[in-house]
């Protein structure tokens, strides 16, 4: 005796059948390697957009500032040593812009310039609200958590920082 069950069972079995000869499945391996493609992609992207950004902000501290007008921006705002740190950050930002860029020492130089922003953010520009227009947080803000998530997750692939650990 056939159950209405049994006729279910069967029923589910056929269309599980028919469902995989008009759909084969993508092995898991092909769209882990398109999902990591995008990834890399993904992060490339980031890198170079924010390694440039940060280049423009340095190169704007040597030579439209000059480094003696903004270690007297950087006093004026309380900030520790300002001879030094005007170079320090200057340096930071169009270095670790470079190497951003690249690939190299990602995790290190993110680390560095979300710090950075994070005290930029602190000292400068929380007391002027959200808004950037008006010398707010918003855009250090989005810069810091950009460099933080290149700090967390690396360079991806494309990057000397993977070349080099491909070799060891």
């Amino acid at each position: 005796m056939t159950t209405l069950s049994d006729h279910q069972h069967t029923d589910d079995q056929h269309t599980a059948r028919r469902d995989a000869t008009v759909v084969p499945p993508v092995p898991a391996s092909a769209a882990n390697d398109r999902r990591s493609v995008g990834l890399d992609a993904g992060l490339v992207l980031l890198r170079v957009v924010l390694g440039v950004v940060f280049i423009a902000h340095g190169l704007q501290k040597f030579l439209v500032d000059t480094i003696p007008g903004v270690a007297a921006g950087f006093g004026g705002m309380g900030i520790p040593l300002p001879d030094v740190t005007a170079v320090v950050v200057a340096g930071l930002e169009v270095v670790g812009g470079l190497l951003l860029i690249v690939g190299l020492g990602t995790r290190v130089i993110g680390a560095l310039l979300a710090v950075t922003m994070a005290v930029a953010l602190v000292l400068v520009h929380l007391p002027a609200g959200f808004s950037a227009a008006e010398g707010g947080f918003e855009y250090v803000m989005v810069l810091g958590v950009a460099a933080l998530a290149l700090a967390l997750t690396g360079p991806g692939r494309f990057a000397i920082d993977a070349l080099i650990r491909r070799r060891h």
